[in-house]
This record gives C-alpha cells, sequence and structure tokens, in this order.
C-alpha cells in the first residue's frame, strides 16, 4: 500500500458550458457528462502561436494559464492525459497509409509532451516539466509525480490533467464515458487550500456505484475535490484508490 499527502491551493477547470468555478460547483452537485464542441478563446496566448494549438491543447493551456501566477516563476509542470493528442497521430497514420508524405511539424505536435512543451514555450518557463499517461489512473499518476517533487524540496508543483473523446475510427476501443475536459491543481505538501490524501493498494472485486462512476476516470479526482465528501475510492489500473480530506 501507498499513500500520498498534499494541499491543492487553487483549482481552474475547464469543459464545454462549464467555465466558472461556479458552474463547476453546481456540477459536482449533480455530476454530468460535459458534450459539446465548444473552444477555449486562449486570449492570454499570441495569436500566431493559437494558432499552433489545437482543441485538446487549449484546453490543458487555458486551464494551466487560469492556475498559474502572471509571471513565469519556474514552478515544476505535470501534464497527464491518457490519450494525448491522438487525433492528430491519426492523421499522420491516415496520411502514411495513402502514402503521402508527413508534415514533421504535425509530427512534433503530436507526441505526448507536445502540450506541455507549447505551455513552457508561451508562458516562457523554464522549470521541470514533464508529461505522463497511466490508463484510467492518469490522473492519481500525475499526482504521485507531483508529489515526488515536492518531497525533493520543491515548494509547488503545477498539475495539469485533460483528455477528449477519441475519434470515430478508435471508437471501439472506447471502455469508460468520454468528454472534453481540463483540470489544473496547484499543489503543495501543505499550506492553505484543501488537504488531501491519496492512498493506493490491490484492487478489491467491488466497486460502489454513484453518479460520478459515470464520468471519465480522469474527471473522477476533481469531482471529489469539488464535492465535499469527506472521502470516496474507485478502482483503475488493478488498484483500489481511496481519497481522503482532511480538515
Amino acid at each position: 500500500m501507498g499513500m500520498i499527502e498534499f494541499t491543492v491551493s487553487q483549482w481552474a477547470a475547464w469543459a464545454p458550458d462549464l467555465q466558472t468555478a461556479e458552474a463547476w460547483q453546481d456540477w459536482a452537485c449533480a455530476p454530468w457528462l460535459p458534450q459539446g464542441d465548444a473552444t477555449p478563446a486562449l486570449p492570454e496566448v499570441p495569436a500566431m502561436q493559437r494558432r499552433r494549438i489545437e482543441r485538446l491543447g487549449r484546453m490543458a493551456v487555458q486551464v494551466a494559464y487560469w492556475c498559474s501566477r502572471a509571471e513565469a516563476d519556474g514552478v515544476p509542470l505535470v501534464f497527464a492525459s491518457r490519450h494525448g493528442d491522438v487525433q492528430r497521430s491519426l492523421e499522420l497514420l491516415q496520411q502514411q497509409a495513402r502514402g503521402e508524405p508527413m508534415s514533421p511539424t504535425q509530427f512534433g505536435l503530436s507526441v505526448h509532451n507536445a502540450i506541455a512543451a507549447l505551455y513552457s514555450i508561451v508562458r516562457g518557463e523554464h522549470g521541470n516539466y514533464l508529461a505522463l499517461a497511466g490508463g484510467k489512473a492518469s490522473a492519481e499518476a500525475a499526482l504521485i509525480e507531483a508529489c515526488g517533487l515536492l518531497a525533493e524540496g520543491e515548494d509547488e508543483v503545477l498539475v495539469v490533467v485533460y483528455d477528449a473523446p477519441l475519434p470515430d475510427a478508435y471508437a471501439a476501443f472506447a471502455d469508460e464515458a468520454e468528454a472534453a475536459y481540463a483540470w489544473c491543481w496547484r499543489l503543495r505538501a501543505t499550506g492553505a487550500g484543501v488537504a488531501l490524501s491519496l492512498a493506493w493498494a490491490t484492487a478489491a472485486d467491488a466497486s460502489p456505484a454513484d453518479a460520478a462512476r459515470a464520468l471519465p476516470a480522469g474527471l473522477w479526482p476533481l469531482h471529489f475535490l469539488l464535492a465535499g465528501a469527506p472521502s470516496a475510492g474507485r478502482q483503475a489500473e488493478g488498484l483500489h484508490w481511496h481519497w481522503q480530506r482532511h480538515g
């Protein structure tokens, strides 16, 4: 069994029809699956750079901006997405199948750390950043990574979790509810904010049902933070994840 403890000092989230803290708080009381084709305007990014960022990247970059200080302060970044920009990767594969030349720029923007790299460029960040994928436990994996950075002496870490529905070509492989969303947490070891702990152990067979089970796995931690429950648990990637609120 493992466990981490941390404090969420600030949060931000974006999904179609859910762009304000008040809207997200209402959603947490009666969660539903965000749907729609809306895209963040991302006014913080100059137009020339913004054109290179597609919808998934705009969602991730938008919440990171909302949850960041105005200055580029070198806070470590952990970006997490189960699928990443799979639509861009699919388009490259389709071009290859047709015998068409593939764009090196498009390939560079399709890799899993591309969105984190774009954010660091447009923000002028020079600190540590990484991108990871951990299946249905991608959000939990990001938080474990962030707590490792805190344990090594970082004052705070920015965690960005984001995903979007799979393209139609991969629809048969979908194994959970899908939605377009992004959320960001500023984490500290202690201090002002919401103190949480996350423990994990080999999963049992039981998996309790509630309204949040109909959400994508990556939205589950955000729901727990906003709903205010003292504790909750779920299963993902062969482990049982137990969340608890402190204070």
